[in-house]
Parts: structure tokens; C-alpha cells; sequence
């Protein structure tokens, strides 16, 4: 199953309740509240009060992601803010384990995040320990970045990792998901997709519910991205043919990229606008 996920850092505060109501009508099943300090990543944004306020107005799960350092010391409080779900990073802590742990402990789900400078190898020890893992597809801090393509390997090497253990946990990728790099991520073994910009682009003319009807379909996804993205370059056929056309048309290569059927090893595509 493929689960879209906004993330409210790119939403209309001024809006924001209307605008999470609006995603939830649009379908989606959890939002993710990007908390940072200032101190782990250079952007300081919500606080436990903006989960608590949002709680109450819609049914969606608060999925928290903690871009701070020492996240530990704040994991009550998120929890009694009605946080369902705790992300945190690998570099934040010097006690992941311990975090994962009393993450659990508080009777929600612990995620552990990875950046895109960071080796799989780092989270090893610890994969039997976490319920979601995040590939971060843009370097923490801000919204709006391009998605850097050399993370899909990652992604793919993940999921060698994870069912090499027996271990079903869904990988999450947040950073540039659009129409564009949805069916890229998801052929990697992607499931879980948290967009901002796409989704809360606080365009009057695309509110957020028409924004996450415009992203390609998680049943299509599912069955036509997975199954049979791969299909070779020059056998565009069925769902996966026309996602792959329609990426091949709206992907172009970054300065000093390599060709473009090289772009997972490249430095980021962009969608054309």
C-alpha cells in the first residue's frame, strides 16, 4: 500500500487548519509536523502546540519528525501533544538505540531518519528497533528543494537490507515528491511519500485537496510503478509506459550531470516548469 503524506512546513499557517481539513478530504491517511531547532538544521518552525492544536480538527495521524538535536528530551512532550508517530535522526542523538526505545515506551511508533550524506551502515544496529525508516531525498532544513536522485539507490538498498533481516517495515521518503519522482521512489520500494511543496503550494488556483489529486495515484503506484516500472527504456506500455514518458519529458539534467539514463547517480533532477 502507497501513502501520501503532506507535510505542513510548505502549508498557509494562516490557513492551516483549513488546509489540513481540505488534504484529508482529498483522501490522505497522516500528516507529518516538521519540527526544527535552529541547532540540527538551519530553520526553526513548530512546536508541540501546533500538534496539539491540530489534533482536534481533523482524524489524520500527527506523524512528528524531530530535526532537533537531543531529541530525547522532547519525546514526552510530543507524545502528550498527540504525536502518533516520533521521527528522529541517526546524526541528532548520541543514543539512537536508547531513543528508539523510550520512543516505544510512550506506546507510539519510533522512525529514524537518514540523511542524504549518511551510509546505511549507520542504521544497522538498529533497523529490528524502528517501525518506519525516512530517506531524506533533500537535505534537512527547508521545503521546496530539488530531489536528489542519488538517494533512489539508496532507497533500493534499504529494502535489500531490511528483507535480508525478515523485517516488513515501510520506508519513507521525504524531499521533492511530485507527480515526477513519486513513481521513481516507490520503484525503489518506496511506501510511505511525504510531499510539502506539491501538496501545500498555497497556489489560489491548486488548494491542497486538487494538489494531492494531481499526484499520481497510490493504487497506480502501486501496481504500475512497482511492478512494472522497470520495464526497459523503448517499452512504454501500460501505466508504468506513460509514467515513464511522462518523466522522461519533464525531467532535465542538472549542470554537469551525467546522461540523463544516468540520473540516479546524478546530483538532483527538477521538474520543468
Amino acid at each position: 500500500m502507497i501513502i501520501i503524506e503532506p507535510s505542513i512546513l510548505s502549508a498557509d499557517l494562516t490557513q492551516l487548519g483549513a488546509q489540513v481539513r481540505a488534504a484529508e478530504a482529498a483522501g490522505v491517511e497522516a500528516i507529518q509536523v516538521d519540527v526544527m531547532d535552529r541547532r540540527f538544521v538551519p530553520n526553526l518552525t513548530f512546536g508541540p502546540n501546533v500538534v496539539s492544536a491540530l489534533r482536534p480538527l481533523v482524524r489524520l495521524k500527527p506523524d512528528v519528525h524531530l530535526m532537533i538535536v537531543e531529541p530525547e528530551c522532547y519525546l514526552e512532550t510530543f507524545v502528550r501533544a498527540g504525536a502518533d508517530r516520533l521521527i528522529i535522526h541517526q546524526e541528532a542523538t548520541p543514543h539512537l538505540h536508547r531513543a528508539l526505545q523510550a520512543i516505544r515506551a510512550l506506546g507510539v511508533e519510533a522512525g529514524v531518519a537518514i540523511n542524504p550524506g549518511a551510509s546505511l551502515t549507520v542504521l544497522e544496529e538498529v533497523l529490528d528497533s524502528a517501525d518506519l525508516i525516512q530517506v531524506m531525498t533533500v537535505n534537512p532544513g527547508f521545503g521546496g528543494q530539488a530531489f536528489l536522485a542519488s538517494q533512489v539507490d539508496k532507497i533500493r538498498r534499504l529494502r535489500n537490507m531490511l528483507d535480508a533481516r525478515g523485517l516488513h517495515i515501510p520506508i519513507a521518503v521525504d524531499g521533492g515528491i511530485d507527480q515526477v519522482t513519486a513513481p521513481l521512489v516507490v520503484a525503489a520500494s518506496a511506501t510511505v511519500l511525504v510531499a510539502g511543496s506539491s501538496v501545500f503550494n498555497q497556489r489560489p488556483d491548486r488548494p491542497p485537496g486538487a494538489a494531492v489529486g494531481a499526484l499520481p495515484d497510490p493504487a497506480l503506484l502501486h501496481v504500475g510503478a512497482v511492478h512494472r516500472l522497470s520495464r526497459p527504456p523503448g517499452e512504454p506500455r501500460g501505466c508504468a509506459g506513460r509514467l515513464r514518458a511522462h518523466s522522461e519529458r519533464r525531467i532535465r539534467r542538472l549542470p554537469g550531470a551525467g546522461p540523463l539514463h544516468d540520473r540516479y547517480g546524478g546530483r538532483g533532477i527538477h521538474p520543468e516548469h
